[in-house]
């Protein structure tokens, strides 16, 4: 089994822990359809051994109620970790989820900036608690000021296209904010999360404040969000199983994020640079192999344009470098499993049989380098697609971009905004006016102007209709872990006063 990570038991309590059951899952690397290597089957058992050692972890006071200054150098020190073992996580990462080796290297930037990051958060959270200003509440009696604490035990379920990136996003604000965590990855690209629990460990990271439990989502993930004893669940992924975890939660009255699915669009003016638009249109459907919840695969583009733009689009898609994943230099790798490649086949013989016209793509691409295994679709453009068609919308999840043209402004934002996802939006002209209108009218959470999918941890990510509710990174992610309380003290000399006895009162003189 060649693979860059040794294999590893769940981590609970500080410890690798054996399975409650003794059982693992097999690690299939895309590219090839061969097992690397191993990961643990985590059960309900398992995952009441990690809760109860979070829930331990955070009665003790060692993390949540040290100082963010304090949490912050762990923070700081995983991030070193990260940087150094660059090369070996992403390769794990790619062997594990398909996603190109030079991605993958880009995410482990952004994992080590994010806890950077989040280090920070933590030990402003020491000066806004410290500095908190008084409220006026009308009376001089009164001090009320408000305090910023941990949530509590809390429990993150994320996906598999951004495998460690998107873990940390939930573990890097949980941990600054004095939380303690179990986390829960798909079982489609568990690895690096693992290597996560193991630098953690490495760092000294106090037992019990972050656990991990790999496993299916019926037998790890459905315990986890229903678990009485958590203060939260974050949850990224679909919006069926987003809708499941919700509940879950809900039953126990607790609160859960969602960063759900998406079927976001981007908009192409008639004065916009050709070229350029078409680089952001294929980036903002091809990156990350088209596996991601906010890319841009409805692609409205102004009719007076439209002829020039697809031939230029159907040329570029058809150079995008399809190879190897771990080769420098390829820019598209396999889907993550057997299952996702047939998923995203059916929705290209679905924009068949509904009368999209294939521009190009559609099949497994023909490349000697790649041979005839892994789990491969070629970049795939649909013209002429209609707002009927499923593949214009449900979200597919994979290298299949759907174009429509437009006339008219108002029509190209009635068009976007047609749709039961909230997640992102781009557009793309010349005109600054223009782009601000459009900005202020689609129903999303996030916008890109004259560009797609740029995302940075410093600013606010999340959707609004079906795409889920609630934010991630930025100072937003540390509100997700943080509860409110409210402190009154009363500062008069005066006594209250409120159930002292009448004073007698002197006879009325006649």
């Amino acid at each position: 089994m060649d693979c860059p990570v040794p294999p590893r038991q769940l981590y609970i309590g500080g410890a690798w822990v054996e399975p409650a059951r003794g059982q693992y899952l097999p690690v299939i690397n895309p590219a090839t359809e061969k097992a690397v290597t191993r990961i643990p089957a985590g059960t309900p058992e398992d995952v009441e051994a990690a809760v109860a050692a979070a829930d331990a972890a955070f009665k003790s006071g060692h993390w949540n109620r040290t100082t963010g200054e304090y949490r912050a150098k762990f923070l700081r020190a995983i991030a070193q970790k990260i940087r150094e073992q660059k090369p070996v996580l992403a390769k794990a990462e790619t062997m594990d989820c398909g996603k190109p080796i030079d991605e993958a290297e880009w995410d482990m930037d952004d994992v080590a900036t994010c806890f950077d990051y989040y280090a920070g958060q933590a030990e402003a959270l020491d000066a806004r608690n410290a500095g908190a200003p008084a409220i006026d509440v009308g009376m001089a009696e009164f001090d009320v000021r408000v305090r910023r604490e941990a949530l509590g035990v809390v429990g993150l379920i994320t996906p598999w296209n951004y495998p460690l990136l998107m873990a940390t996003w939930k573990v890097a604000p949980a941990l600054a904010a004095g939380c303690c965590a179990v986390l829960k990855p798909s079982e489609l690209a568990s690895l690096t999360c693992l290597e996560l629990a193991a630098i953690a460990h490495e760092v000294g990271l106090p037992p019990g404040v972050l656990n991990v439990v790999t496993g299916t989502g019926p037998d790890a993930g459905a315990p986890l969000s229903a678990h009485p004893k958590l203060a939260k669940v974050a949850f990224t992924g679909s919006a069926a199983t987003g809708r499941r975890v919700a509940l879950a939660a809900a039953d126990n009255i607790r609160p859960a994020s969602l960063e759900l699915g998406g079927k976001s669009s981007l908009i192409v003016f008639e004065d916009a640079d050709v070229e350029k638009a078409v680089e952001w249109a294929m980036f903002g459907a091809f990156w990350t192999n088209g596996q991601i919840c906010s890319s841009t695969s409805r692609l409205l583009v102004h009719e007076d344009v439209a002829p020039a733009f697809l031939q230029h689009l159907k040329k570029r898609a058809e150079s995008i470098n399809v190879c190897d994943p771990l080769t420098p230099g390829c820019r598209l790798g396999p889907l993550v499993s057997e299952g996702q490649y047939r998923k995203v086949l059916s929705y290209i013989e679905a924009g068949k049989a509904d009368g999209a016209q294939l521009l190009t793509g559609g099949c497994r691409p023909a490349v000697p380098a790649i041979g005839s295994a892994g789990y491969f679709v070629a970049p795939t453009v649909f013209a002429g697609v209609q707002p009927h068609m499923r593949i214009w919308k449900e979200e597919i999840f994979g290298p299949v971009l759907s174009v429509a043209t437009f006339a008219t402004e108002a029509q190209a934002v009635a068009m976007a905004n047609d749709s039961e996802y909230g997640l992102a939006g781009a557009v793309i002209s010349a005109c600054p006016e223009r782009c601000r209108r459009v900005s202020e009218a689609l129903e999303c959470g996030i916008v890109w102007v004259n560009c797609s999918q740029p995302c940075f941890c410093f600013a606010p990510w999340g959707g609004i209709k079906n795409s889920g509710h609630g934010r991630e990174l930025g100072e937003w992610g540390l509100e997700n872990f943080l509860s409110v309380k409210q402190v009154t003290k009363y500062v008069s000399p005066d006594i209250w006063g409120w159930y002292n006895p009448p004073q007698p009162q002197a006879p009325a003189k006649l």
